[in-house]
């Protein structure tokens, strides 16, 4: 018997040795609120509101050393004491039959030398800055430095920190990792010819330019199991000035490339959302037909088209970013096709462990419920998918 396609958000999925009860993802989401890149208490509560049983959750990008950051107050895992504060965190969503997976990410030139160790210039793949209009259309004005480009014999090291922090998470508990390569971070920086302009090994071709996440994807398999690893890509995206002149072939490269490492699902931004409430021609079907494990999308998505990309085949898995914030109980909300809560865009990324944070009502708790999904807002688009 078919399944209805109103209810295929619902259905059960096997994802690696976890069988998801339904199919809606908690996307990354940056909030800001990890103090001096420490996991805080308060974390406990925010994610165990969101933790549905047999749902699967990814945290907010959470650093892998000392040179990842770039924003006020985001986690790291890279130390002992990181990787204690998030066990209690693990362990609330694992009480509530969640699955969860640590987003580990490198920022790269999306800095500025207040977050660097000792003061130092960013690191990145290149020396480029971004224009003045970028600094003013994101962030406060002169809010980046100008990076300096890694030495070839750098980039181990780099390596080698994603390691170590994939190490952590799962120390930690966590069901596995996600690799950041999107959004003009770190990994993208490499990724995309707009940015990317070494002459080494690491540098030109499409195979040199994707060589550092293979390498890295490589060495992170190794360390924790292909079954515990996935990867964020966004090749049609340019955002943080991180453009590619042929991102269709940049993406098929990439999931031919991936493929032989056996990772566990790939989790990719719709090229629609290459800005906000722009259309895009080009298609991500050519990855989903070539990659070998899950295939997850995200950006932008609302219930109906969450259920399109799964009746179309176009997705295993559907992502949702903002929908959670505003409503911790996402799935049942979607499952009874009630209101959803309006969420407060002045309170994404500000520092209170409560407002804006963890005091959105519950279906059951709330009395006067609007539906809403606004697609206005830049930034978070791209912070919390």
């Amino acid at each position: 018997m078919s399944i209805p396609s109103s209810k295929l958000l619902f259905t059960p999925y096997q994802l690696g040795k976890h069988l998801l009860s339904h199919r809606i993802v908690m996307s990354p989401m940056t909030r800001n609120r990890s103090f001096d890149a420490m996991p805080q208490k308060h974390a406990i509560l925010y994610y165990s509101q969101r933790t549905s049983p047999g749902g699967f959750i990814v945290t907010e990008a959470t650093g892998v050393s000392d040179t990842a950051q770039g924003y006020p107050h985001t986690p790291g895992i890279w130390t002992k004491e990181q990787t204690e504060a998030w066990k209690p965190i693990v362990d609330a969503v694992h009480a509530k039959g969640g699955v969860f997976f640590c987003q580990l990410w490198h920022v790269g030139r999306v800095s500025n030398k207040g977050f660097q160790p000792n003061g130092q210039d960013p690191i990145s793949s290149t020396t480029k800055g971004f224009t003045p209009a970028v600094r003013a259309s994101y962030v406060q004005e002169d809010w980046f430095s100008p990076p300096r480009a890694l030495e070839t014999d750098e980039i181990p090291k780099i390596i080698e920190d994603f390691v170590v922090s994939a190490r952590n998470a799962i120390d930690a508990g966590f069901d596995g990792i996600e690799l950041h390569g999107a959004h003009g971070y770190l990994l993208e920086q490499f990724l995309k010819d707009n940015v990317n302009d070494r002459t080494d090994k690491y540098g030109g071709s499409l195979e040199n330019r994707c060589r550092f996440v293979l390498e890295l994807v490589e060495a992170v398999v190794k360390e924790v199991g292909a079954d515990k690893v996935g990867i964020k890509l966004a090749p049609f995206s340019d955002f943080m000035e991180a453009g590619d002149s042929d991102p269709a072939a940049l993406g098929t490269y990439l999931v031919e490339a991936l493929n032989k490492y056996g990772l566990l699902y790939l989790h990719v931004l719709e090229p629609r959302m290459k800005t906000t409430g722009e259309t895009n021609n080009q298609s991500i079907d050519p990855m989903r037909k070539a990659f070998k494990g899950t295939f997850m999308v995200g950006g932008g998505y609302d219930k109906d088209l969450g259920e399109k990309a799964l009746e179309e085949g176009r997705a295993d898995l559907v992502v949702y970013g903002r929908p959670f914030v505003a409503n911790p109980d996402l799935p049942k909300r979607f499952e009874v096709d009630a209101p959803l809560n309006e969420p407060d865009r002045n309170t994404f990324f500000s520092h209170d462990p409560v407002v804006g944070y963890t005091d959105y009502p519950f279906l059951e708790e709330a009395t006067c419920l609007v539906p809403v999904f606004d697609t206005h807002c830049i930034f978070s688009i791209f912070l919390f998918n």
